[in-house]
């Protein structure tokens, strides 16, 4: 986390979090969310402005972990924002001949197992976290099972998140928690 960040949150303690606002699509492309788009509907529904801004995205990206409960988020400053996910919480990219594993946010992993679900996306469980491994990479997915260095488990999408300890969406789960209030 950037040190000016852990200042703000040190200066501003009691700042509130932000939900719906910021989205991660399934390609590890980020998604501003403002009340329009949000009223449109949930993030894979309405996925809002794309971020073009490279150091906006290399800050939320420095800045981007999970909390107790699973949430994935960005701390802005001394506010915490929420991400809605399309997917998981990271997007994996893997290198073609050493099979290298990267993150969106330019982080490497190592893996510890290899998913695929009922429409035959491929994941990966690493060091790092979960995460899916992007279009353009599953081929080099593939050659990894060829060889044997990775061995795909079936599982059912839907069952990945209770799974692999993750919220796809924050702000549904802020929504249902504040009903029952």
């Amino acid at each position: 986390m950037d040190e000016i960040v852990k200042q703000a949150m040190a200066k501003w303690p009691n700042v509130p979090h932000c939900y719906g606002w910021l989205g991660l699509d399934a390609r590890g492309n980020w998604y501003m969310r403002d009340d329009k788009t949000q009223a449109l509907g949930p993030f894979v529904q309405a996925k809002g402005s794309l971020l073009r801004h490279d150091k906006l995205i290399d800050f939320i990206q420095r800045n981007y972990e999970a909390d107790a409960e699973g949430r994935w988020f960005f701390q802005n400053g001394p506010q915490r924002v929420y991400v809605e996910l399309e997917a998981t919480p990271h997007i994996w990219r893997v290198a073609a001949g050493d099979f290298a594993v990267t993150s969106h946010t330019g982080l490497a992993a190592q893996p510890r197992s290899c998913w695929l679900d009922e429409v035959g996306r491929v994941y990966l469980d690493t060091d790092r976290g979960f995460g899916l491994v992007h279009t353009l990479d599953v081929g080099c997915a593939a050659d990894a099972v060829e060889q044997g260095l990775w061995q795909p488990q079936e599982a059912a999408a839907a069952t990945l998140p209770g799974r692999f300890g993750f919220v796809a969406s924050p702000a549904q789960l802020q929504r249902e928690l504040l009903q029952k209030q």
